[in-house]
This record gives C-alpha cells, structure tokens and sequence, in this order.
C-alpha cells in the first residue's frame, strides 16, 4: 500500500519543488512530476502513474487543478482510480479524500456535476446546430472551390498546363486540383 504523488505545473519557467516537498510529507513514496499545460491530453507522466498506481494505493495531489482539466476529467480519471481500488486524496482540499465516506459523497457529486456538464453543453451545441440551419448556413469549412474556381481550373486544364502549374494559380493543393480535373 504506496502512498504515490503527482505534481505538475503548466510551464517550463513553473518550479513543482514545493509541491513534491507537500507531496513526500504527506508520506508519498513515489512523485510522478511534469511539467505540462493541463489542458494538453498528452500528459505522459500522469499516464505513468496511473499506469504504476495497484490496488490498495493511495494517489494524492497538491490540488485538483494539478491533476484534471474539468470535472469531466476529474471524474474519468478517479474512476479508473477506483475500478483499480486506488484511493485519491487532494492536499488542500480535505473533503476530496476518497478513503472517507464525505469524500466519496464529494466525488459522487462532482460525477453528477460532469454529467449536468456534458448534457448542458450538448444541448448549446445542438441549439446552435439548429440556429445556423434555420439561418441557412451549414456546417463545415467554406467550400476551397468555387464555380469560378472551377472554372479556372477546368480552363487552363484545356489550356495544357500541368496540374502543379494549376495549383499554384488557383492557391490549392494538386490533390484539390486532381480532384476537379475529369479523369481520362
């Protein structure tokens, strides 16, 4: 049964050594450090550790921020966590503990807020969906040919010039301009 630690600030310039300090007294024999955004997915030493974490662990961190992006995250995360029988423990945040009764309640709220979270923002998505069809517009990237770009292409196809030679003066990829061309 490990007591494990993660820290993690955004940026380089950030030093995480106070954290790793809170973190080993806490009784954390192993600290996972990095030195990434949390935003950034690919956050290889927090894959590290909840690859190392086994079941009876303890994972702690300094703050919640430290370890997930959003309260969907958080939820994802702590999760796996549990399925392993890892516990999970924020330094500065005693209430998330979930060796405790009140901390497994937090984070059974915290799950139901990520849910809400996910509906609310599904709902807005399809809200503007519905706008933007109603407004005639749909959605995608503007279209890179135009009839007028098309025609372009067409006319100095017949003209001989070479595909290469037609990407570069309509501004697109030969891939694009193949694309236009009618196969022979």
């Amino acid at each position: 049964m490990a007591i494990v630690g993660y820290a993690r600030v955004s940026t380089g310039q950030q030093d995480h050594s106070t954290q790793i300090e809170r973190l080993t007294k806490a009784g954390a024999d192993k600290v996972f450090r990095e030195k990434r955004s949390g935003l950034d997915g690919g956050r290889s030493e927090l894959t590290k550790c909840l690859d190392y974490v086994r079941e009876g662990d303890t994972l702690v961190v300094t703050k919640l921020d430290r370890l997930a992006r959003s309260t969907a995250d958080l939820y994802r995360i702590v999760s796996g966590l549990e399925a392993k029988g890892v516990a999970f423990k924020v330094l500065d945040d005693a209430a998330v503990d979930t060796t405790t009764r009140t901390g497994k309640l937090v984070m059974g709220i915290l799950a139901l807020i990520a849910e809400f979270e996910t509906a609310i923002r599904k709902e807005r998505q399809m809200e503007g969906i519905a706008k933007a069809k109603a407004e005639g517009r749909t959605g995608g990237r503007p279209a890179l040919v135009t009839s007028e770009v098309r025609e372009t292409i067409l006319r100095l196809r017949g003209e001989g010039h070479s595909i290469r030679a037609i990407a570069t003066v309509v501004g697109l990829s030969k891939a694009t301009v193949q694309k236009v061309v009618p196969r022979s």
